[in-house]
């Protein structure tokens, strides 16, 4: 893979070192990674209600209902990946990252609000696709390497999609206005992450002055 393969639009771009340091506990990652997948469906079910107005278009329901499902189905191969590999999933998970992003869902009229539940969804599923990337070039387990290369492709249909979405329920010039907004804020939320072996992690050491990530 190379960067002409998708040009990301994120504010800052996450090193290869990253990708190497979360590496080294594979089964920390992967149990971050299963829960991950597991909120991930069961936000894109919860917003299959979400939609307010006279009618609900059909296609609304049939995307929501198509991610939930690709969400379940990425769960359900990293638990296998999980107990083939003699591991358990922690009971009890935080994402301080996507708490964050939810923190920039503006409560107001609930057309407003749906765009920005979706637009958080998409960075949500950016950020993921630019680390799948990293993931899949850096591992040296080739089980590991397929998985996150398959991974990358999916989250970037999934942005692609939430982002399309959010068009649905406003005009796409308000889009268009508010997107460059929650990329900025989403740099400074990335940013902001503790290191460890988490998808959503941020090296504290990272020199963030002159990489983009795909040197």
């Amino acid at each position: 893979m190379n960067s002409a393969d998708f040009d990301f639009p994120l504010r800052i771009l996450t090193p290869r070192s990253w990708a190497t340091s979360v590496l080294a506990e594979p089964m920390a990652l992967l149990n971050d990674h299963f829960h991950l997948e597991k909120k991930a469906a069961t936000s894109a079910l919860d917003m299959m209600g979400r939609w307010q107005g006279e009618i609900v278009p059909i296609r609304w329901f049939n995307l929501m209902s198509t991610i939930a499902k690709d969400e379940t189905d990425h769960m359900k191969l990293i638990a296998k990946l999980i107990a083939k590999r003699i591991g358990t999933c922690s009971k009890n998970h935080a994402n301080p990252y996507a708490s964050a992003l939810r923190g920039l869902v503006r409560k107001g009229t609930s057309q407003q609000e749906l765009m920005d539940r979706l637009l958080v969804s998409a960075l949500i599923e950016l950020r993921s696709c630019e680390r799948f990337r990293l993931l899949a070039d850096a591992s040296q387990d080739e089980e590991l390497r397929k998985l996150y290369l398959g991974l990358w492709a999916s989250e970037r249909g999934h942005y692609l999609q939430f982002f399309d979405a959010a068009t649905w329920v406003m005009p796409s010039s308000v889009v268009d206005s508010r997107w460059p907004v929650m990329l900025d804020e989403e740099a400074v939320i990335i940013q902001a992450q503790s290191s460890g072996p988490r998808i959503h992690s941020w090296n504290l050491e990272i020199d963030t002055r002159n990489h983009t990530g795909f040197e």
